[in-house]
């Protein structure tokens, strides 16, 4: 899949901007705050009908304005298809392909996929499990739109469920209780199984990125800890019903799996260093990649911002191998355009560089 030009209006620091792209490798260099990680994120945007930093679109408007646009013309296999973003101050969100609006938003996700690794990443390792269920969350349903469809169908029961919980005040009606504990249990269990036979898909791909990138000098793997690994959902919800009452909300469910990343079988959380943090996640991106790509038939478009800091030259050089080889589009941000400049003379690709300067984007000759 190749995104072929992007449009912006009012999205973030930009006022207007139009862009083409090469097929292959877009380097976009620019001082910090100067627009970079907000073009990324614009192109995040028309995949996930959302921002990847800031989930209220009110705060991705422009300062002064009542609406943003973004627009991408992407190449997917032998299609050409127009994707239109329009966020206006008391209207609907506007999701169209090629003119046609969207009845629901989440039959989007998945059709353009993209793949964002961001210095933010290494927060799957040092902060609590929320962030990793996201993650995988994220991929799962890039992949699987049944599962998309249980997680959000869980996720509005487990809502109507805490409610009960706390209007009742301590006494709610235990009938209406248990109508939740039985409705949540299918998607419940969907969703237990897929994310356990997933992760045995997934962990061989980001093990050997690991690999690559630290030349099997060390090993790192993933697990999958989960309530529902002793007991049924519905066993779960009943023995936790009394807590749950006290509490006022859910104490069991697969909202509250986890993900523990190893180094070895050491937690990478408590014994990693920064550089090993920053490979780790980067190899999880890469594998979340191939995954997509292998479910989708084509190469999502890879997005990688600021994704060369806290490396060693010899992990960026086994990055660039990668880069020059492995993958279809990518976007690269730097705020250091010399060490940009030597970094690219290693690269035997077709490559263009952008300067981005307060909301300008310009093409280096």
């Amino acid at each position: 899949m190749i995104l072929r030009r992007l449009s912006l209006v009012n999205y973030r620091n930009y006022a207007s901007a139009e862009v083409g792209f090469s097929p292959r490798i877009n380097v976009l260099v620019g001082a910090n705050g100067s627009g970079k990680t907000n073009l990324l994120d614009a192109v995040y945007y028309l995949s996930f009908t959302r921002s990847s930093r800031q989930p209220l679109d009110s705060l991705n408007v422009r300062h002064g304005a009542d609406h943003f646009s973004i627009r991408g013309d992407f190449n997917v296999a032998d299609r050409q298809d127009s994707v239109a973003v329009v966020v206006q101050a008391g209207a609907r969100k506007s999701v169209r392909v090629n003119g046609s609006e969207y009845g629901r938003l989440s039959d989007h996700i998945g059709r353009y996929p993209v793949v964002l690794a961001d210095p933010d990443d290494v927060d799957l390792i040092r902060e609590g499990g929320e962030i990793r269920r996201r993650f995988f969350d994220i991929l799962i349903s890039q992949v699987d739109h049944v599962y998309l469809e249980n997680l959000m169908r869980y996720n509005s029961l487990l809502k109507q469920r805490n409610g009960l919980l706390r209007l009742a005040g301590g006494k709610p009606d235990r009938v209406a209780l248990e109508s939740y504990d039985a409705l949540m249990g299918p998607p419940a269990t969907y969703i237990y199984e897929r994310r356990k036979s997933f992760l045995g898909r997934f962990i061989p791909v980001f093990d050997r990125y690991f690999k690559f990138l630290v030349e099997e000098h060390e090993t790192a793997s993933v697990a999958y800890l989960s309530g529902l690994d002793e007991m049924t959902f519905e066993e779960g919800l009943q023995r936790s019903r009394e807590r749950d009452i006290i509490l006022q909300r859910t104490t069991f469910g697969i909202h509250r799996d986890d993900f523990r990343f190893l180094l070895g079988t050491s937690e990478m959380k408590k014994f990693g260093s920064q550089g090993q943090r920053k490979t780790m996640v980067i190899a999880m991106r890469l594998a979340h990649w191939d995954l997509v790509s292998a479910d989708k038939g084509f190469r999502p478009i890879l997005l990688l911002d600021d994704i060369f800091d806290k490396l060693d030259d010899h992990r960026i050089g086994r990055l660039l191998d990668l880069m020059r080889d492995a993958f279809g589009q990518l976007f690269v941000t730097d705020a250091r355009p010399d060490r940009t400049a030597g970094l690219l003379r290693n690269v035997n690709a077709d490559v263009s560089v952008y300067t981005v300067d307060r909301g300008t984007i310009i093409l280096q000759e």
